[in-house]
């Protein structure tokens, strides 16, 4: 579903943080708003296997990465922002991410070792 804001004009990420609701999830494509679908069982049980075998990989290796569950993904220079299904994240490279602290939001390659979007059809 795509949801319009009382403009005509493409809008920016700084518009998107402000505007979304908590209760539901977007991404920003190109400059418009996009609703995700509410995944299926089947979807979120290969995103609870992934979650939990990273978890314990990186726990064997003693690494001090993390999974975020609601971190926003930005590339540098884009208005284009994603809520992937897995995402690991550096904790030690989050003092340098711009966005991090107001808007959960990763945008440096160091702060991603891992991002995954589970494919499903609906």
């Amino acid at each position: 579903m795509i949801l319009a804001l009382p403009k005509t004009q493409s809008v920016t990420f700084e518009e998107l943080v402000q505007w979304k609701p908590e209760e539901k999830y977007y991404k920003l494509q190109s400059g418009v708003i996009v609703e995700m679908n509410q995944p299926s069982g089947q979807h979120e049980w290969i995103i609870i296997f992934l979650n939990k075998e990273i978890t314990s990989e990186s726990t064997r290796l003693d690494l001090c990465y993390g999974i975020a569950k609601t971190v926003l993904v930005k590339p540098p220079e884009s208005q284009s922002a994603y809520l992937p299904d897995v995402l690991l994240v550096n904790p030690v490279n989050l003092a340098n991410e711009p966005l991090w602290e107001k808007q959960a939001t990763v945008t440096q390659a160091a702060s991603i070792p891992l991002v995954i979007e589970v494919v499903s059809t609906n």
